[in-house]
This record gives C-alpha cells, structure tokens and sequence, in this order.
C-alpha cells in the first residue's frame, strides 16, 4: 500500500472516529442490531447451511476432475447442457444467497466457464422449489409463477451475457484448465462410488438446512419432522464412505481444501452481515439505522424507480432461505406494489451485500459489478412489466 493510500485511510478512521455518533440512541440501537443479526446468522446458517456447502466444494475441488467441470461447464461444453444444468441447480439446492457462494467458488476454479458458473450463482438460491410454491400459497399464484419463469430465464440470460461481455478473460482464464487424457488422479473408486459420496454429502446439506414451514401440516412439515433422523442417518452413511472408498490422503486433502474456502469466504461473509445488520436490521425488524417506513415508502406503485429501489433493496438485505416471504408479505401490507414486489423476488434471494463481498475475491471487481449490475437491471425491468400487466 502506497503512503497516500495508507495517510487517506488513516484520516478516513480519525474522522470517523471523530465525528460517530455514539450517544445518538438511533446509531446505539444499530449497532446493536449488527450483532444481533450475526448471532442469528452464526446460530441458524454457518453449521446447518455453511459448512455443509463447505465440505462439498473442498470435495469438487479434490475429487471432480477438470475434465468433468470442463464437459459440462467448460467455455467449450455444448451450450445447452451447461446452462440447462446449471438454471434449474436451485431445484435441487434450498440455499440461501450465502451457502450457493463456496459451492459456485468450487466450480469456477475448478474450471467451469463464467457463463455457467454464473448462472448456477444465480439460481442456486433463486430458484427454490418450497420458496415459491409458498410464494404462490402466500402472496398469490401470478406471483409464484412470475417469480418461477424469471428465476430460470434469468439465470440463463445472465449467465450468456456474463459470458459474452468476458469472452476474452475467461478464454484466458481457462487456458490453464485445458487438460487432455485421464484425469483420475490415480483414484482407486468408480465413477458410480464417487456419485453416491457426492449425493451423500448434497443430501446432507439439504436435509440439515431444511427450515421450518410456515403450516403445521403437510408434505413440508413431514420433511421438516424427520430431517434429523435423516441427516444423522447420511453422516453415518458418509463415515461408511470414507472408510471403504478413501485413504487417509485424500481426507487429509479433503479437509484443507475445504478450510481454505472457509477462511476465504467465512470473514467476508461476516463482516457483510454485520453491515446490512446495521444498515437495515433483522428481516422483519425496524431497528437498522435506516427506517423501514423510508423503504416502504419508495416501493409504491409500480414507476420504474419504484422497481429500481426494490431490486436495489433486494439486492442489498440478506434473506435467509423463505425469509423473504412474510418480510414481502408485510411491504405489499403497507403498500408495496405488485411490480416491485417481484423485482425485489428476483433480486433478494441471489444477492445480499455479503454475497457480494465473497463474489469479488472469487472473481473480481469488475466482473462482479457487472453480475450484480445485470440482476438489479433485470429485475427493474421484469417488475415494471409484471406490474403494467397483471392486476
């Protein structure tokens, strides 16, 4: 760092040090609410949500072959394999903006091309299979379908447009990653072992992390009841696996590769948390240094800068998986437009200012103002429409 760097950041810490409002009881409450929503975040997401997808991505980076990423994700991979897998990966994955970030990290450094790796980033926790069918129960049919068909459109307009605008750094980013031959690694288990390990371990994840349904009945709630039994059931499962199939190398090597997404992400991921507590609060509290009425009062109607402030809105906040419908629930309760309501669908689950801290050390600045740019753009656009026509 250069002396004017290093002399600009001190002034910037004096200032803020000098002029922050600490009596302000407002500033004092915001604060409080910052760390507050990081208990929640550690209590509720890192064991259930985080580090199962940690393990996972330590397991591709260790145990999928670059030529495996490449065929299916690869700049080179037929287009409509690559994007169709990736677009409906949520169906699969109820995660959260956060959880999606070690499993999408995985995948781009093993190799994937960043059209497709993008567009599972996107869809990861976009399209989730119980979020919008409650969406649909909750705050109508129209717009659980709405939210549906844009999710996967979306992912996979994005995901070509990420890979249009960077077709020249990603071709030179994966000129290393071009392999030719058997990549095996010397691995003495069958490509069907390695499937059930894989499984075994995205079961887990989904099982540990499944949330409570909002109705005390049902198919939800049947899954919800039996998810420990479940999970404790693939962990044994998973021990079996690792006894028969692997040496102790490769789970040597298993665990260091998933502490290194775990120290990249984990930090980024908190410090993220903390600024959106502070800025906006817990989901479905008023206690962020910004006052909800502000927010639901820019929200009305349905003018493109109504959307644009939704989609900005979603963008920023952190919603936990499902969490997003009743905070939803309660802005259309105060006027929010149906339009909006939708931008701030398909950008709240994909985004959050923690997301996109972890984002940029994956990929970089510029590519990551551009996914982001993309999101909110679209998001804007499809809810001024969604808002024009449907009553």
């Amino acid at each position: 760092m250069s002396k004017i760097k290093k002399l600009s950041l001190y002034i910037a810490v004096f200032l803020a040090a000098f002029y922050i409002p600490i009596s302000n009881s407002k500033f004092q409450q915001a604060i409080i609410e910052a760390f507050y929503m990081l208990k929640e975040y550690a209590q509720e997401h890192v064991l259930l949500c985080l580090i199962p997808a940690f393990f996972i991505a330590g397991a591709i980076a260790n145990f999928i072959s670059k030529n495996a990423i490449i065929k299916y994700f690869g700049s080179e991979a037929k287009k409509w394999i690559s994007y169709s897998v990736a677009s409906v990966s949520g169906t699969i994955l109820a995660v959260c903006s956060c959880t999606v970030l070690p499993l999408f990290a995985g995948i781009y450094k093993k190799g994937a091309g960043i059209g497709p790796a993008t567009a599972f980033l996107y869809s990861g926790p976009a399209i989730n299979v119980l979020a919008i069918i409650l969406t649909a129960r909750v705050l109508g049919w129209q717009l659980g379908l709405a939210r549906a068909i844009g999710a996967i459109i979306f992912a996979v307009v994005i995901g070509v447009l990420m890979a249009i605008i960077f077709r020249k750094e990603d071709k030179e980013r994966l000129k290393g990653n071009l392999v030719v031959g058997n990549d095996d690694d010397g691995e003495s288990r069958s490509g069907f072992q390695n499937i059930i390990y894989f499984i075994t371990l995205v079961f887990i994840l989904i099982f540990a992390a499944w949330a409570k349904p909002s109705e005390a009945s049902g198919f939800w709630m049947f899954i919800y009841n039996i998810k420990w039994p479940v999970t404790i059931s693939l962990l044994i499962i998973l021990g079996l696996i690792l006894k028969s199939w692997f040496d102790k190398n490769e789970i040597y090597d298993w665990f260091d590769s998933t502490w290194d997404f775990a120290q990249q992400i984990l930090p980024l991921l908190f410090v993220g948390v903390l600024v959106a507590g502070f800025l906006m609060g817990r989901p479905g509290t008023e206690a962020g240094i910004i006052p909800a009425h502000w927010i639901s009062n820019f929200v009305g109607g349905n003018s493109i800068t109504a959307n644009f402030t939704a989609s900005i809105l979603g963008a920023f906040m952190y919603f936990a998986t499902l969490t997003e419908i009743p905070i939803l629930q309660g802005l259309m309760g105060l006027g929010m437009g149906k339009g909006p309501a939708l931008a701030l669908l398909l950008a709240g689950p994909a985004l959050s200012l923690p997301n996109m801290l972890v984002i940029r050390s994956v990929m970089g600045t510029k590519k990551t103002l551009v996914f982001i740019g993309l999101v909110i753009v679209m998001s804007t656009f499809s809810g001024f429409v969604y808002g024009t026509f449907v009553l």
